[in-house]
């Protein structure tokens, strides 16, 4: 049965992503990867140059997947306060609901693989730290966060808060949820005067 153009592509990414909920967190080899979907190593190089463009896709996803609901969340939103209270929960909610891009987000599906790959991930953190900062100031202008705020500081402290969350979610064999104890947590990272 022929597949549309693209569709292969799509459920190769699928594949990885969905062995990347394992638990356990084997390593991911392109035989598995092929067993699973029934095909030749062959056939996955014929729509992926290497393994690591696979992590790349997963990668692209994951952008473009989390920006867009952050730009949506700046559109929607003018309280500065709430863009962050809402763009935290997103991304805590983002990595509830795919497990497997956790493990990308925090760099275990990467070890042994290209290094930069971990430096698109670096970079992502970095672009997250940007967007956070600007939702801080438009906070710090509308008397939501005190004006003596150390922007920079106080947006890393917010990414590190993520990045901590995924981490035990990650590393707890996805057991810890991210979501866990947001609603307590919130108000003590939000510095409200």
């Amino acid at each position: 049965m022929a597949t549309k153009p693209g569709e292969r592509k799509l459920q190769i990414l699928q594949t990885v992503a969905e062995m990347l909920e394992q638990p356990k967190g084997e390593k991911i080899t392109t035989a598995a990867m092929a067993a699973r979907l029934d095909i030749s190593e062959a056939a996955l190089y014929r729509h992926f140059a290497s393994k690591a463009q696979m992590f790349e896709g997963l990668i692209e996803f994951i952008e473009q997947t989390v920006f867009g609901l952050i730009n949506k969340i700046s559109a929607d939103e003018s309280s500065g306060l709430q863009q962050l209270e809402s763009s935290l929960a997103m991304l805590l909610g983002f990595a509830q609901k795919n497990r497997g891009m956790t493990r990308v987000l925090i760099g275990d599906a990467l070890v042994n693989e290209d290094a930069r790959l971990q430096q698109r991930i670096n970079q992502l953190y970095d672009r997250l730290e940007v967007t956070l900062k600007q939702s801080v100031r438009i906070a710090i202008t509308q008397g939501d966060l005190d004006e003596k705020t150390d922007v920079s500081a106080y947006a890393n402290l917010l990414l590190s808060y993520v990045i901590g969350r995924w981490q035990q979610f990650g590393k707890s064999g996805f057991i810890k949820d991210p979501m866990a104890q947001w609603p307590q947590q919130w108000p003590l990272l939000r510095n409200k005067p």
